[in-house]
């Protein structure tokens, strides 16, 4: 069975054994360490840049009591985002190796495309992880000891052929793995002047999409919601909890129903709920503006690019109007979908108790992101095409055009009849009603 996209595999493709006798590109990365000293522990950052050279450097001391930091420390969440910021400045700064075509291999070249698309082009950070695990496990294993100008379409082509005939990846794996080849080529020929991209006349592997998919109708909807709103997908609790305890769960019962119930009737994506906030949702024009998503840690513009705007329909306003009045976290700048402490939501914990509130409400299992299914299935019954098109943030009509597809017309004899007779003038057909309800015994 082919993997699923997105699933880097180690290949037994060989390409020819050519070397380079000098410093390959290295991945950066880095890790923290807590050096106790006498005066107090330090945080301490180490890193490998893109050459392969090691680096480490004391952040600052280390805060490892509860609660708010002393002043002069720094907390782990701190010092994480100070070593954050040291490995973007190493990748910024990139291999500093090859000058041209002549001098450059792959690994060179690939380099300076994950490099280029993350603080040039600024691709999303869900992007990023996805280009890195196919560059880093796969192709500069394979391809980065290669000079360019040793790569030809001819070797691409086999290594396409390779791929096809191992039958370990599906057609949309592959043609990705394609893509990333032809892009960091495509670099490769404005940075170090490769005459040539390799990969610009290689074929695509086709993609029939079956038009079918798991959805929930609006019953199942709402009793998803039920499950979660009384608590019915949390685990018996071992011992008596607190007060304190129960009253925490029982508001984030009442979150998830309304995380559940917005990502079924307003299609926003997961990273586009956890970074929802307040001043998003205009009650007056019954409208939630998506205009920022959160993933891998990080805000960042929606998938598509583009802000867009919602219909809040009643079911979503209610949900949201309850959420509105809780005590805390209500400001227009606070998270609507929050965790305990206010930040954004854990989307591993939410995936889990969507999961078992599924169970609980006895539905077949389905992913988080068919909610976003379930809001497409049922807006293009009701609006054009176009509509839909913006309301789910799709860069293209194609990728909207699953959703009509997959609703069934039901009524599309009747209407086409109906058309026919009236246009003929020779009526409708005369049958007992009773025959359409399927063949009678006899």
């Amino acid at each position: 069975m082919p993997r699923a996209a997105g699933s880097p595999v180690t290949s037994t493709f060989e390409p020819p054994a050519l070397s380079v006798e000098r410093l390959r590109p290295q991945p950066v990365s880095g890790h923290l360490l807590v050096q106790p000293r006498k005066t107090g522990d330090r945080f301490v950052a180490h890193w490998r840049d893109a050459a392969g050279r090691q680096h480490k450097r004391v952040l600052g001391k280390a805060w490892t009591h509860r609660g708010r930091p002393a002043e002069g420390y720094l907390t782990k969440q701190g010092a994480q985002v100070l070593l954050d910021g040291l490995l973007v400045e190493a990748r910024k700064a990139g291999p500093q190796t090859a000058r041209n075509a002549h001098d450059a291999t792959f690994a060179d070249a690939a380099a300076e495309w994950l490099r280029y698309v993350e603080f040039d082009r600024r691709r999303r950070p869900t992007t990023l992880r996805d280009y890195r695990r196919m560059v880093d496990d796969v192709l500069v294993p394979l391809f980065g000891h290669l000079p360019l100008r040793a790569i030809t379409s001819e070797l691409m082509d086999s290594y396409r052929t390779h791929l096809v005939d191992e039958g370990r990846l599906a057609p949309r794996t592959i043609n990705k793995y394609l893509l990333v080849l032809h892009a960091i080529f495509k670099r490769a020929q404005r940075h170090f002047g490769l005459t040539v991209n390799p990969v610009a006349g290689l074929d695509r592997q086709p993609m029939p999409r079956s038009g079918d998919f798991r959805v929930l109708t609006p019953e199942e909807v709402e009793a998803l919601a039920r499950a979660a709103r009384g608590g019915a997908h949390r685990r018996p609790p071992i011992t008596p909890l607190s007060n304190e305890v129960r009253a925490a769960h029982r508001a984030q019962d009442i979150q998830d129903a309304a995380v559940f119930v917005v990502a079924a009737y307003a299609g926003l994506r997961l990273g586009e709920l956890r970074a929802l906030r307040w001043r998003d949702v205009d009650f007056a024009k019954r409208l939630i503006h998506v205009r920022r998503a959160f993933t891998l840690g990080h805000e960042a513009v929606p998938k598509s690019g583009k802000v867009r705007a919602v219909p809040m329909i009643d079911q979503v306003l209610r949900e949201l109007d309850t959420l509105s009045r809780r005590e805390q976290f209500a400001a227009d700048n606070d998270l609507v979908f929050v965790s305990p402490s206010g930040t954004h939501l854990d989307d591993s914990a939410l995936r889990r108790r969507f999961h078992a509130a599924l169970e609980h409400a006895q539905i077949k299992p389905l992913r988080f992101h068919d909610l976003r299914h379930s809001f497409g299935t049922l807006a293009v019954q009701v609006f054009p095409l176009s509509d839909v098109k913006a309301y789910m943030g799709h860069a293209e009509i194609t990728t909207t055009m699953i959703y009509v597809h997959h609703v069934p017309q039901h009524d599309a004899a009747a209407k086409l009849s109906a058309a026919v007779a009236q246009a003929s003038g020779t009526g409708g057909l005369a049958i007992d009603p009773a025959r359409l309800d399927g063949p009678t015994a006899t």
